[in-house]
């Protein structure tokens, strides 16, 4: 009788309690809100995420609570008193989000099909759980999508001019201001930051510029006359505000983007933004020699390991030169810029390349916003994307080789870095993009 008694009395409570998040369906950089309800004060319980992505990989985060006299905990005004995060933090069940115990190493979190959600679900277990949650029953459970597309936003496959590239055209007729989005030296066609863009109003081109199409065709490496292709498209859309178009690059993306927006006589920026990059690279140079010397870099002395050999590549572009041939000159920027940088990038020296002395001297550093971030690393992703501080990284090469990078940055505070970041960004965005005639609005006082 005893025995039944107890698992009726579980029963009971698992029937009882009450989980719920708001809004259960929402963009990406949407934050929600988990509420436990219907439990014991004081009584202990773990609340987990869930999501097995694309790759076939599993992830999962959890934290434990200690229900109020009320018998709820909401995890948006709650400390969390352990798990894969601490403390009060709103998001912490998607940017603490791991790989399961037993998966391959070297593992990355991204989207890969923005036209399908993020299915998360998040569950609540008795007692402060740190394992086996799969041979547990909840007590409660709800599935908790995040889109990269908000409705109404359209993805239009671009191939004309040699292109790889997909546009992200914004719910209704517009027209919107355009956006190149240009990722790093891993390739590929990586569409969910341009899809976040549409989201929020902007006409956004993610664009493959190291492996497209026409690369696996020919051979060889595209040139500048590639991006200024790119540029074409958007400027000429019907949908498009072809005098308000900006560049976005992060990594080896940011190496491209200032070059066009210096240098380029067909490309003429509202704005740019450039995440964890640098300014230094031979400026005589093509598209391909710029890769390839930075490649070369890559097996110079300057790299180094750490105790658990991931590959600090921060060294190669160090110091920052004081040849002028080997530096974009940034004195000559025409448009405002936002500079984001992780303090603790140890895959380019970011923070070492703000370019704040360049433009002063030359008269234009009222352009330049620099968002700083201390203990965050190189990949400063949309908000809430789960940090990798090192991962698997295939090298873009005749004898391409996979390595272990480390990208440096903290968790919690590489959190802080891409909420904070990303929200400053499409404030940028809206004011240059959206903003009158003038170009280069005091920034510093906007954000």
């Amino acid at each position: 009788f005893g025995l039944w008694s107890t698992k009726m009395f579980q029963e009971k409570k698992r029937c009882c309690v009450k989980l719920s998040v708001h809004p259960s369906r929402g963009l990406m950089d949407e934050k929600f809100t988990v509420l436990v309800q219907n439990v014991l004060p004081g009584f202990q319980l773990t609340v987990y995420a869930f999501y097995k992505c694309e790759g076939g990989y599993s992830w999962e985060a959890f934290a434990h609570y200690t229900a109020s006299a009320t018998g709820a905990v909401n995890v948006s005004e709650d400390p969390s008193r352990g798990g894969t995060y601490s403390g009060v933090e709103p998001m912490g069940l998607m940017w603490s989000l791991r790989p399961v115990p037993g998966s391959k190493s070297g593992l990355r979190m991204r989207k890969m099909n923005v036209q399908t959600p993020m299915e998360v679900t998040i569950s609540v277990y008795q007692g402060h759980l740190t394992e086996g949650f799969v041979d547990q029953v909840p007590l409660a459970a709800v599935v908790v999508e995040r889109w990269y597309m908000a409705p109404g936003v359209r993805r239009i496959p671009i191939t004309e001019g040699g292109l790889t590239a997909t546009l992200f055209l914004p719910s209704g007729p517009g027209p919107f201001p355009g956006l190149l989005d240009l990722w790093g030296g891993g390739g590929k066609l990586v569409e969910y930051r341009a899809a976040l863009l549409a989201s929020h109003g902007i006409a956004a081109m993610a664009l493959d510029y190291l492996t497209p199409q026409i690369t696996k065709e020919t051979g060889k490496m595209v040139d500048y006359e590639y991006f200024e292709a790119a540029y074409r498209v958007l400027e000429q859309h019907p949908q498009i505000l072809g005098s308000r178009i900006a560049m976005l690059g992060l990594s080896f993306g940011t190496s491209v983007t200032l070059r066009m927006a210096v240098y380029s006589q067909v490309i003429k920026l509202r704005c740019a933004v450039c995440i964890s990059g640098s300014h230094v690279q031979p400026i005589d140079g093509s598209h391909l020699f710029v890769f390839s010397l930075l490649s070369f870099f890559s097996n110079a002395d300057k790299t180094r390991f750490n105790e658990e050999q991931h590959v600090i590549w921060r060294d190669l572009l160090m110091p920052i030169p004081t040849d002028a041939s080997l530096k974009v000159d940034v004195g000559r920027l025409r448009c405002p810029l936002l500079l984001v940088v992780g303090e603790d990038d140890q895959n380019w020296p970011s923070y070492e390349s703000a370019m704040d002395e360049m433009m002063q001297r030359a008269g234009n550093e009222h352009l330049l916003t620099v968002l700083s971030y201390p203990n965050a690393g190189h990949l400063i992703e949309p908000p809430f994307t789960p940090s990798a501080r090192a991962s698997a990284f295939k090298t873009i090469s005749n004898t391409p080789q996979t390595v272990m990078v480390l990208w440096g940055g903290e968790p919690v505070a590489h959190s802080v870095a891409q909420e904070d970041s990303w929200r400053k960004t499409l404030v940028f965005l809206r004011v240059n993009l959206y903003g009158g005639s003038q170009p280069g609005a005091k920034m510093k006082n906007l954000l």
